[in-house]
């Protein structure tokens, strides 16, 4: 029998940083093999049949680090977007933001604005980028709508003012680097995610990696809170 193939995997890509000081590097170097590592990823969820692929590339929080590590985040986040939109447009690959806009530099916003429309007629997997994305700030942003729009607050009606809106909810979510917490992420959509943690760091984590997690989550059974009988 073959294995289970989630529709939706999401991904908290951690441990670049602790992947480059054990080997004597820079930051910027792990967050260079970071960038490696979701090219594989990418061109082994479509070859697989992944229908969307959701990657935590920089939360809210992240704001904090030191502004030479941000800068080189993102100067890295815009030459990927460049260089890589002709692969993604041959693979059938669309491109998603989700999180907030109004704090990227105008030739960040410039170079995502232009991926994501290059992109747009992609068919095979939906790639989503997480970029100054919170999930309490996209509740917060999803009930401020809510109330503008004055329509009753039902689940329906805040899933169409979330980030993620025509989106299905991620089968599975996968952490890198040992970390054993969500860190702000897709709080609302992992509800009845099933959750994959490796100690590996996320330069390390490959195509093996991504089949080990798909084999474990398809030893799974997922009950939604039910009883299978």
């Amino acid at each position: 029998m073959d294995t289970p193939v989630p529709q939706h995997i999401a991904i908290i890509m951690d441990g670049n940083g602790r992947w480059a000081e054990s080997r004597g590097l820079p930051r910027s170097a792990g967050h260079e093999a970071g960038a490696l590592a979701v090219k594989k990823i990418v061109e082994k969820c479509g070859e697989l049949g992944v229908q969307y692929l959701t990657l935590y590339s920089f939360s809210t929080e992240n704001w904090g680090r030191p502004q030479d590590e941000i800068e080189a985040l993102m100067s890295l986040l815009v030459q990927k977007l460049v260089s890589e939109v002709p692969e993604l447009i041959e693979k059938g690959v669309s491109l998603r933001h989700l999180g907030r806009r109004d704090r990227f530099a105008p030739q960040v916003l410039d170079a995502l604005d232009k991926a994501v429309e290059l992109t747009s007629g992609g068919k095979r997997l939906t790639l989503s980028l997480a970029l100054d994305y919170s999930g309490r700030s996209e509740l917060l942003h999803a009930i401020e709508c809510l109330v503008q729009d004055g329509v009753e607050v039902t689940q329906e009606h805040v899933e169409q003012r979330l980030f993620t809106s025509g989106m299905p909810d991620p089968d599975l979510l996968i952490r890198t680097a040992g970390e054993m917490r969500i860190s702000n992420f897709l709080l609302w959509q992992i509800a009845y995610s099933e959750i994959y943690m490796t100690d590996q760091c996320w330069p390390d984590f490959d195509s093996d990696s991504l089949d080990v997690a798909i084999a474990e989550f398809a030893n799974r059974k997922r009950t939604f809170g039910k009883i299978n009988k």
